[in-house]
């Protein structure tokens, strides 16, 4: 099977998973990563892989183990053989020879309070700060970062609206006053150099029209934590662990977080908690910073 840029023809097997995905509605990321997956057991049976058996199953993923590949990876290609297998070929006593790799659970890099500052001030141009800040000071996803678009920012309500995050789902998160703050001297400045557009990306790339990637944005996380003289391992994600942990430190209720972090996650209303309006202060706070007001999704 052909890689999903490829401009060789597309095989009939090939283009029924396609058809079978886009029936289930995923995502464009997911359907390339299905394809590879696939194409890696192909080019390991050096044949096509509805010709597959439970023996070729089984060496496919020693080979995975043997080379080093990683469990998360390994994982990652069990979901797509496991959907091509039961779906498109109608297989499922063969997908259930793919064996799940457990993986091991480890604690996430945390930066404290300092840190961040020393990050945020070590990082260069009003752009990237503004973008560091919003992965901190709303709890973001790298990908929810760079997706955001100008009219997304409700200075208003104070909200950060996340269109189409992870499982494809709309949400808001917050926006603190400091965090506003950045934002606001980030637009001045792209409006100044003619790359913020009034309908555009909030944090565009080389190209105004196309926005900032997530793999730039990593590699200016890096530069930053370098020149800050940070020697954990810092990654855009590490703003997130590191906003629900500033977080509780604050004392917010632990399921409060998870509403913050998830707009699906539900929590029971409690004898404590008569109000569905629940003052957080953002991690991301000076002196005297307003308490923002989180609707919460319990009745």
């Amino acid at each position: 099977m052909s890689s999903p840029s490829s401009d060789r023809p597309v095989s009939a097997l090939r283009a029924r998973m396609i058809e079978d995905m886009n029936v289930r509605g995923f995502s464009e990321k997911t359907r390339n990563d299905y394809i590879r997956n696939v194409g890696a057991l192909a080019a390991f049976l050096g044949r096509s892989p509805d010709t597959a058996t439970a023996e070729d199953l089984r060496r496919f993923q020693l080979h995975q183990a043997q080379t080093g590949v990683r469990p998360p990876s390994i994982n990652s290609a069990v979901a797509a053989l496991r959907f091509f297998l039961t779906v498109t070929l109608d297989r499922p006593d063969l997908a259930r020879r793919l064996t799940v790799v457990r993986e091991p659970r480890r604690l996430p890099a945390v930066l404290s309070v300092e840190e961040v500052t020393l990050l945020l001030q070590a990082t260069p141009g009003p752009k990237y700060k503004a973008a560091f800040a919003t992965a901190y000071g709303a709890g973001l996803r790298v990908s929810e970062v760079v997706a955001l678009k100008v009219g997304d920012v409700d200075s208003e309500r104070m909200l950060l609206r996340v269109e189409q995050a992870k499982g494809r789902k709309d949400r808001h998160a917050m926006l603190s006053p400091q965090l506003l703050e950045l934002l606001r001297a980030w637009w001045r400045e792209g409006r100044h150099l003619g790359v913020l557009l009034p309908r555009g990306w909030l944090f565009p790339g080389r190209n105004p029209l196309e926005p900032l990637s997530t793999r730039q944005l990593n590699r200016a996380v890096h530069a930053a934590a370098e020149a800050a003289g940070i020697k954990k391992r810092v990654s855009p994600h590490t703003r997130r662990h590191s906003f629900a942990t500033h977080l509780l430190e604050q004392d917010t209720d632990i399921r409060v977080i998870q509403v913050l972090l998830e707009a699906e996650t539900y929590c029971p209303q409690t004898p404590y908690r008569g109000a569905d309006l629940l003052p957080v202060p953002s991690p991301l706070r000076r002196e005297r910073a307003h308490c923002q007001a989180i609707r919460l999704p319990w009745p």
